[in-house]
């Protein structure tokens, strides 16, 4: 089913999971989806390795699984970053191959010797699939505190336009740890003539290590609440972690209570976390029981 007819039906609940790399197997990734599947996701989504390679068989592997023997819709993450459009061409028909019609469609990281050849933006991807593939749904990425690389965030707003524009039927927000910076974003969208869906994208801290990370990676700004929590767990890395999932509880709940289209919860492949997002959300009415 295509995500954008969910969307326009309900407000949405969602994991994400990334498949496995190395020497790990597919199995466990197939052991994750279906211990999240148990609580009746809308969809979930799987990620797509840095520089668009590597694990790359296994995301749309995984995704054949989900909606094929778990009857779970899959949203499977593509990138540009370094494709040239053959390549890009050839990731579609593995998709169309392996079932799949939703993609969420991004540039992808930067990484060591993968440079620019035919898609610049995410922009760009999205105008090329909506041609050449117009039977999938797509999905593209959104930050609430504005891209990393950008000068500001009016012209992350703008490349966000540009993405609507292409073809994008719905987004899904970046990490972040302040929902007032998610409602922010919400009206500027309107501001920039944004409609589409906008999903929020929620991932629990694990530890000081994990936040710190994120936050330089991401863009994604750390409140004086989390700050004062991650000072009063110590050093424990138990504390930590129970302080973190404690606050993305308090903020899904919260973002159900606002309205937003649609909640997605950054698994990092822990079901637990996916039982604690889905208990908070039957407990405050946004999900049934």
């Amino acid at each position: 089913m295509r995500i954008s007819d969910i969307l326009a039906g309900k407000q949405t609940f969602s994991f994400e999971i990334f498949p496995p790399k190395g020497e790990l197997p597919v199995d466990q990734a197939r052991e994750v989806s279906r211990a999240l599947a148990a609580y009746d996701p809308d969809w979930i989504s799987v990620t797509f390795s840095a520089g668009g390679s590597g694990n790359s068989g296994n995301t749309f592997a995984i995704a054949h699984a989900l909606e094929h023997e778990l009857d779970v819709n899959a949203l499977a993450h593509f990138t540009c970053m370094g494709a040239t459009v053959a390549d890009v061409d050839r990731g579609l028909d593995a998709m169309r191959a392996a079932g799949i019609s939703n993609v969420l469609a991004l540039r992808g990281d930067r990484v060591p010797g993968r440079d620019v050849v035919d898609f610049t933006y995410a922009s760009d991807l999205i105008a090329h699939i909506k041609v050449v593939a117009p039977e999938m749904c797509i999905g593209a990425a959104c930050y609430p505190e504005g891209h990393v690389e950008c000068e500001d965030f009016e012209q992350s707003m703008r490349h966000l336009y540009l993405k609507q524009e292409a073809g994008a039927d719905f987004l899904v927000s970046q990490l972040f740890f302040n929902n007032e910076d998610f409602y922010r974003f919400r009206e500027m969208c309107l501001r920039y003539r944004i409609k589409i869906p906008i999903v929020a994208g929620i991932m629990p801290f694990t530890s000081e290590a994990q936040i710190k990370r994120m936050a330089f990676t991401c863009g994604a700004s750390i409140p004086s609440r989390v700050i004062k929590r991650l000072v009063a767990a110590g050093d424990q890395k138990d504390a930590q972690a129970r302080a973190g999932m404690e606050y993305a509880c308090e903020q899904v709940a919260d973002l159900a209570a606002n309205g937003v289209d649609g909640i997605h919860i950054y698994s990092m492949n822990h079901p637990e976390i996916g039982r604690a997002m889905h208990d908070v959300l039957v407990g405050c009415g946004y999900l049934k029981a």
